[in-house]
């Protein structure tokens, strides 16, 4: 097929979906094409992996408490749109339990990219930053333990916290001491020594009712960071003067941010449409993937 033939079959499937999704005017139309060809490093989003950190990847926990100052925009009232519908896309529970066996606890809440890239505890254990913590006794995995729970011999609840997206593994909601609390757990493995306390569990859920909501009045798409600083792209979302908020959940520089574009907008449709053709990453048809059975 020719340049030209290509040109034309392009130039067809955009005015086909114009006049599906009702655009009428010539300044939509012009927007899904320019947006359509728009060359900007689109990569999917990374699957959840198995790792110790609970911060690791996508932080989909932080949308039951989102601060509204977290989005960005330049309007006010499109944020506030925006962060009404996010924080419905999880859900939160509570559960106490009476005892709960430590060895089934996978993974801390403390975070740097040495601790990210370790699946368990006991791999984590036998690491460079490990290697302070020696545990040949039984005295010795009390005393470790207290470090990071104090109140260990006490036998106060312990909390922890499990996401949906990540296999529902179990994280101590614990911050400090992590080197100390991961090899102490990796040793009661080892030694089979059952080690019970109570605790409260944090579990966090996607809501199918949410991800609907969203879908319906959303375009969200994970936009590159090289996108912030691309003059086409940018002129696009500004010269129109479309709705539109951004939001990163991701840790790490460079990471993708979140563009929420409202499906009530002609202009902000037509800016998703386009982009999606142009391969950026439908978010909640990823979010949908997460969704356990």
């Amino acid at each position: 097929m020719s340049l030209s033939e290509q040109h034309v079959t392009l130039s067809a499937r955009l005015s086909a979906l114009a006049q599906r999704l009702g655009f009428i005017g010539r300044a939509q139309r012009q927007i899904l094409e320019r947006a359509s060809q728009l060359r900007l490093p689109f990569s999917p989003l990374p699957a959840p992996r198995a790792s110790i950190c609970w911060q690791d990847g996508l932080q989909l926990q932080r949308l039951v408490d989102l601060p509204r100052n977290a989005l960005s925009g330049p309007v006010q009232e499109d944020k506030a749109q925006a962060h009404a519908t996010l924080v419905r896309v999880i859900e939160a529970q509570e559960q106490p339990l009476g005892s709960l066996d430590m060895r089934l606890i996978e993974g801390v809440s403390s975070f740097n990219p040495e601790q990210a890239g370790y699946a368990g505890f006991e791999v984590f254990a036998a690491s460079t930053s490990c290697r302070p913590v020696r545990i040949i006794s039984y005295k010795d995995f009390v005393k470790t333990i207290s470090l990071a729970l104090p109140r260990f011999l006490a036998g106060d609840a312990i909390s922890l916290r499990q996401a949906s997206w990540r296999n529902n593994r179990l994280f101590w909601s614990g911050d400090h001491h992590a080197e100390a609390f991961a090899c102490a757990i990796a040793y009661a493995r080892m030694r089979g020594l059952e080690v019970n306390l109570p605790a409260i569990i944090s579990h966090y859920r996607l809501s199918d009712s949410g991800l609907d909501n969203l879908q319906q009045h959303y375009h969200v798409l994970a936009m590159p960071h090289a996108a912030w600083s691309e003059p086409a792209f940018m002129a696009l979302l500004l010269d129109s003067g479309l709705p539109y908020a951004r939001l990163s959940l991701l840790a790490g520089a460079g990471s993708p941010e979140f563009l929420l574009l409202p499906k009530h907008s002609a202009e902000a449709t037509a800016l998703g449409e386009g982009l999606r053709l142009a391969g950026a990453p439908d978010v909640v048809a990823y979010l949908r993937q997460l969704q356990t059975p």
